[in-house]
């Protein structure tokens, strides 16, 4: 009895034991089931999300590639190109006054200077009537003369085509003062790492005849003076000066290669004279520079040639003017003058004795010649 009641029990803990077996299987392969479900799913999600990237990726290509870029016909058609104008090039109030050129008329009218050396010193002179290009008066005017410091009016001249911002500034290294104290050079007295503006440089390079100012404008421009000189006597050319006149520095030190004539100086003047930013330098009787740390208030500079002729009985006013001096071709200067009636005229004067007789000769010269 006890035998056969084990027996049973045994076999209830079977089927019991494979009743919860086939239960786990059953949950394991529901499981399964849930988890292949999941699955595909999953791939059916990823499926659809490249599949709508593929198709838009192909419509973005297909767009790209109907784009319609513009031509360059089409946005010089449909756009307004800017370009950013030199304010050097502005015409000066002058300009209209004056003959059209650069060539001297040839009259037969000319009168030669042949005055008491008390009233003129002046080895070279030429006086212009800028409304008709004639040569008034002469005296020796196509000898070839070192233009000493009046270099400097062809530096702002030229300096003045690549100029757009007078606010613009550059720092003053320190090769600049050394070259100017080797080559014994007038200069405004800017020292190294003082920051200035292009307007203090060309100010600096035509009141003072600072050679400092030059050299920095020179360098601001091309890069340095060599690369600069190359533009300046592309102006020479351009004027159609370039047969007799040649520069190879900016600040008017003496070389047999530096060379003019005093007409050829009266051209640069006038072509100078046409510009509104080089006009208002050349007429400027004084200026003051931006504050350096050795100079919190400016260096003040002046014209003296100006400052000097102002009160003098010229018949007239000179307006403008840049003097100029070395051992070879003495004091000489050049001037822009109206008279009473108007009349603009350019005289240009080389190898007097000093920088007073140099004024008084240009005095004679407008007083006398200069009156219709």
């Amino acid at each position: 009895m006890d035998n056969r009641r084990e027996e049973i029990m045994k076999r209830r803990k079977r089927r019991r034991l494979i009743r919860r077996i086939q239960r786990d299987l059953v949950l394991l392969g529901m499981l399964l089931v849930l988890v292949g479900i999941i699955w595909l799913i999953k791939l059916a999600v990823v499926s659809i999300i490249h599949h709508v990237h593929k198709e838009t990726a192909v419509e973005e290509t297909v767009a790209i590639e109907t784009v319609e870029f513009p031509t360059e016909e089409t946005i010089e058609s449909e756009t307004e190109i800017i370009e950013e104008e030199p304010i050097g090039k502005a015409a000066s109030e002058d300009a209209a006054l004056f003959y059209e050129g650069y060539r001297i008329s040839d009259t037969g009218s000319r009168t030669y200077i042949d005055a008491a050396e008390d009233e003129m010193n002046s080895s070279y002179a030429i006086l212009i009537n800028l409304e008709t290009g004639d040569v008034v008066a002469q005296k020796e005017p196509d000898t070839i003369i070192s233009p000493a410091s009046m270099t400097k009016i062809l530096t702002l001249l030229t300096a003045s085509d690549y100029i757009t911002d007078l606010d613009d500034t550059i720092v003053m290294n320190e090769e600049i003062p050394n070259y100017v104290y080797v080559h014994d050079c007038s200069a405004v007295g800017f020292m190294p790492g003082d920051r200035l503006t292009i307007e203090d440089l060309l100010y600096g390079t035509i009141l003072p005849s600072g050679a400092d100012a030059a050299l920095a404008l020179a360098d601001y421009v091309a890069g340095s003076q060599e690369e600069f000189v190359k533009l300046m006597n592309a102006k020479v050319k351009e004027l159609g000066l370039s047969q007799t006149a040649h520069f190879d520095n900016c600040t008017g030190i003496y070389s047999e290669t530096n060379k003019c004539t005093v007409g050829d100086m009266a051209m640069i003047l006038k072509a100078a004279m046409e510009r509104d930013i080089c006009r208002q330098v050349l007429s400027a009787h004084s200026y003051t520079t931006s504050s350096t740390p050795d100079h919190p208030e400016g260096i003040t500079i002046s014209n003296w040639f100006l400052r000097r002729i102002e009160d003098k009985e010229t018949g007239g006013e000179v307006i403008g003017a840049k003097t100029g001096f070395v051992v070879q071709s003495g004091s000489c200067a050049a001037s822009y003058f109206k008279n009473a009636k108007g009349t603009p005229y350019i005289c240009v004067t080389g190898n007097a004795h000093s920088s007073w007789r140099c004024i008084y000769d240009h005095v004679y010269i407008y007083s006398t010649y200069a009156t219709d």
